[in-house]
């Protein structure tokens, strides 16, 4: 905002034009006045200031030094502020050039006009801009690993593992020894497990210009990945051979329905209050299609259904006030011992999924179909580290 300056007054302060200018520049101007009608009323009568006229002289002064320093303050933030907002914009402008020359790379690599340098560092493969944009879509096409504990880091993990159960507070009398509890810990690893998915491109989607090749990869990479995981998050075997999923790892303590062919209001009620209160805030339910189909068709003996309340939204994607997340992954039968949907805060789900995901093209394995194959390697593993969080409801 333009200042304008008046000529000096007797005091060598500059009296300020308040044209659209704040209110504090007014009150400045005001002091001045002040100031300049104090001195040139002693002038015209010939005298000094009297005492009176010192203070409220020397008030005026410091009332003026006041603001001068409010407002350079003001100024010296709005330079700060606006290099800020510079520098951000030059970073933002920095991040999107990186990623436009990434991209371009990428598309010279799997058209065949530029060899990778370095397949070992997965540099020369593919860019981190596409990698990470990779994670993120697998992030969110599973609600599953959404809600996971994720950690994106390369080599092995070891987490402690703690029994809640283990230490207790008691009542002691005065002068007593109190018995101490011993806290159970163990621990639990997350090592390396490798995955891949394949995807085929046609050649002539490839020499198209006006095909956005990259965000084709992209997605059907991460599709394949996400569709991997979550069956894996659910019903990985575990062992030394696959991740462990949530309907098979022994951690968790799992609820028995009253009957080995039918699931009833009572064990679903069952079910969710085995979990802690502190955990239900995040809670959710996972299971089947074709197990939420039958649950959301029960009746009561007066042919109503016995959910109608719990139906709060759009198709009824809600059970006894928490989120449903359907997946084709979890269980599909109702046998006896089987495990059939899982309830909790999914959070106690720890997944180790490294963030380096590695592309290959293959360039001469389709050539007689006219097409390419992409392949994307990812490295993960997952087992329920807080099986407190998290149940399951069994057949009987």
């Amino acid at each position: 905002m333009s200042q304008i300056l008046l000529p000096y007054n007797a005091f060598r302060k500059p009296v300020i034009e308040t044209r659209s200018m704040p209110t504090l520049l007014e009150q400045r101007n005001t002091y001045i006045e002040k100031m300049d009608t104090i001195v040139k009323k002693a002038k015209e009568e010939t005298r000094s200031l009297s005492e009176e006229e010192n203070t409220e002289f020397e008030t005026a002064k410091t009332e003026v030094e006041k603001i001068d320093k409010t407002i350079q303050a003001e100024e010296t933030a709005n330079e700060f502020s606006k290099s800020q907002s510079q520098q951000t914009k030059s970073t933002q402008t920095g991040d999107a050039e990186k990623r436009s020359l990434d991209e371009a790379k990428f598309l010279k690599f799997i058209k065949g006009e530029e060899r990778a340098l370095d397949v070992a560092s997965n540099g020369a493969i593919i860019p981190e801009t596409i990698a990470n944009r990779i994670i993120m879509r697998v992030k969110e096409l599973s609600p599953i690993y959404q809600r996971a504990t994720v950690f994106n880091v390369n080599g092995d993990l070891v987490f402690p593992k703690y029994d809640p159960n283990s230490i207790t507070a008691s009542y002691v009398n005065d002068m007593t020894n109190l018995v101490a509890t011993n806290g159970n810990f163990t621990t639990v690893k997350l090592t390396n497990f490798i995955a891949g998915a394949l995807t085929q491109i046609s050649r002539s989607l490839i020499n198209r210009q006006d095909f956005d090749l990259v965000n084709f990869i992209v997605q059907r990479i991460a599709q394949a990945i996400s569709d991997f995981l979550e069956r894996e998050l659910l019903l990985g075997v575990g062992g030394t051979s696959a991740a462990t999923g949530i309907f098979v790892d022994s951690d968790i303590t799992a609820v028995t329905a009253g009957s080995a062919t039918a699931i009833v209001l009572d064990d679903l009620v069952k079910t969710q209050m085995t979990i802690p209160e502190q955990f239900q805030p995040d809670a959710c339910w996972i299971m089947n299609k074709s197990i939420f189909q039958g649950i959301r068709l029960l009746k009561g003996t007066d042919g109503y259904p016995l959910l109608n309340q719990d139906v709060t939204q759009a198709y009824g994607w809600t059970l006894l006030g928490k989120p449903v997340f359907i997946t084709e992954s979890a269980p599909s039968t109702i046998a006896t011992g089987l495990n059939v949907l899982a309830y909790g805060d999914m959070s106690g789900l720890y997944v180790k999924l490294a963030n380096n995901v590695e592309v290959q093209v293959l360039n001469e394995l389709y050539s007689t179909q006219y097409a390419i194959g992409v392949v994307g390697y990812v490295e993960f593993d997952s087992k329920v580290v807080e099986p407190q969080r998290i149940t399951r409801l069994k057949m009987a």
